[in-house]
């Protein structure tokens, strides 16, 4: 039997639910209704009390949240998407960042964003938050590539002591499915390598790893062995992972849904070029969604974020310089 990304995403806060008492779920719609995405069905029923429906109020979600972690508690928020977190935006940058900082009291929340595009969703329900809530000290920030990697980080995220921008893919929820849940896993800051090669090191995180190893599968029919990184989190940031695969293959493309400017993929190429500058055989480039809204046409958003083809269209640039 297996396993879809948003039933990972279910199992995982039904287990943080029955494993500490702290715990509790607040959101829109996250009660009997189970969700925008259904991503706690049935868990109000499992746990009374505990499963609770928010105002129409990101700024006020997020803010109680703050209050009940210094209080002791350990809660989980639900955006309904990524994009609406911004109406919470000072409660997550200038509190709870700056928390523990400036009161030595931790603050241990989780906050959920439905992240990224699907076809038809248009500019206001797609975009990919993951740089901005990077570039805030105190926050943590996943983007969890895998139905293995979906479960255990969102475990490890309720238990971590700071805040943490749990950025969970939304075109992954029914598209990706695994075998089994994991029983061990890689801690949050640690890449992985997705694909070994030898002639170019692509570095993606969150859906981008998946057409990554797409387009490598099909230029390994032409005889080029593309390596593939998983960032899995983006804050912290595994340079070195990144830096040793660069090593191997003398080359690198970082990949990302969200727009070009101060990005992840820009993070991932300075540091390269900062601290890895005699590993490159080529210049280092990056390839991000197009410098617009997201398009609500699906054959306009096919073709404004980085796709197989795209990607491929890039290594094959870059292999021949």
């Amino acid at each position: 039997m297996s396993i879809t990304y948003l039933e990972a995403i279910r199992e995982a806060q039904a287990k943080a639910l029955a494993d500490d008492p702290r715990v509790y779920i607040y959101g829109q719609d996250v009660g009997n209704f189970g969700g925008a995405f259904k991503a706690t069905k049935n868990l109000a029923k499992e746990f009374p009390g505990r499963v609770i429906d928010a105002p129409l109020s990101e700024d006020a979600i997020i803010g109680s949240a703050i209050g009940a972690a210094i209080e002791g508690m350990r809660p989980i928020i639900e955006m309904q998407y990524a994009d609406f977190s911004t109406c919470g935006l000072n409660q997550i940058v200038n509190h709870a960042a700056t928390l523990f900082w400036r009161t030595q009291v931790a603050c241990p929340i989780t906050i959920r964003l439905p992240s990224g595009g699907t076809a038809g969703s248009g500019p206001f329900h797609s975009q990919s938050m993951e740089a901005l809530y990077a570039t805030y000290p105190g926050l943590i920030v996943m983007t969890p590539a895998t139905v293995e990697d979906v479960y255990s980080m969102l475990l490890e995220a309720v238990a971590i002591d700071d805040p943490v921008i749990f950025c969970e893919h939304k075109y992954l929820y029914y598209h990706l499915k695994a075998e089994a849940l994991p029983t061990e896993a890689l801690p949050t800051g640690k890449a992985r390598i997705a694909r070994p090669g030898r002639d170019i090191t692509v570095v993606a995180y969150s859906a981008m790893v998946h057409e990554a190893l797409a387009m490598a599968e099909e230029l390994a029919t032409e005889g080029t062995e593309v390596e593939v990184v998983d960032l899995r989190s983006v804050k912290p940031l595994d340079t070195d992972t990144v830096l040793a695969s660069v090593a191997r293959t003398g080359r690198l493309l970082a990949v990302g849904e969200a727009w070009p400017w101060g990005g992840v993929t820009a993070e991932v190429v300075a540091r390269v070029a900062c601290e890895g500058f005699d590993l490159l055989d080529a210049p280092p480039r990056r390839l991000n969604a197009k410098e617009t809204p997201v398009p609500f046409h699906p054959n306009l958003w096919g073709t404004h974020r980085p796709t197989a083809r795209s990607i491929a269209i890039a290594v094959r640039d870059i292999l021949r310089q």
